[in-house]
């Protein structure tokens, strides 16, 4: 498979441990990579689906750290497959565009907490330098303390997921790019 660095691990070569992530339809990239070392898959999975999942904390939100942190790394396969999670999860495509950095945020964003946990998002995500004291502040005066921590978490869960999708250089699925060609987001 040309550009992809593992070969994913199809169904029927899957280890036993790794089967249970296996759905009937097939599965993503991120399952089929792991599968290699199913030990990590069972950890990795819970893991996952515990931040990214559904919480006290709206999806839009979610997306909106997920997909922001994935443009800012330039994971091709975490944007791909979070622009149309982000779509499914209520923003518009002008949204998603604006969090990949192809329009203008203030325009896109004019809520003033979604601005300060977008520029939070920036401090964590955007750069290799040390989150700068204070940046947190103005994020605090729209989230409570454990939003604040999930947020976070989650923002530093993507950058990881973000690393390990573009290291292995991992594909987003037929079907979502489909997706993405038919909403003009490829």
């Amino acid at each position: 498979m040309a550009g992809v660095l593992v070969t994913p691990v199809e169904p029927a070569q899957a280890p036993l441990l790794a089967r249970p992530h296996y759905r009937e339809g097939g599965t993503s990239p991120l399952v089929s990579s792991l599968a290699h070392v199913p030990e990590a898959l069972e950890v990795t999975m819970p893991f996952i689906a515990t931040v990214l999942g559904p919480s006290a904390i709206a999806a839009r939100t979610k997306e909106l750290v997920i997909l922001r942190t994935s443009a800012r790394l330039e994971c091709s396969y975490c944007v791909q497959t979070h622009s149309s999670v982000a779509l499914d999860s209520g923003l518009s495509v002008a949204e998603v565009r604006a969090l990949r950095g192809e329009e203008s945020l203030e325009e896109a964003f004019p809520a003033e907490d979604e601005r300060m946990l977008l520029g939070w998002v920036d401090a964590v995500a955007g750069t290799v330098d040390p989150v700068p004291a204070g940046a947190g502040v103005e994020l605090r005066e729209h989230f409570s303390e454990p939003e604040v921590v999930e947020l976070t978490l989650l923002c530093a869960a993507t950058v990881m997921l973000n690393r390990y999708c573009t290291a292995l250089e991992l594909p987003a699925s037929p079907a979502t790019l489909q997706r993405l060609a038919a909403e003009g987001l490829l």
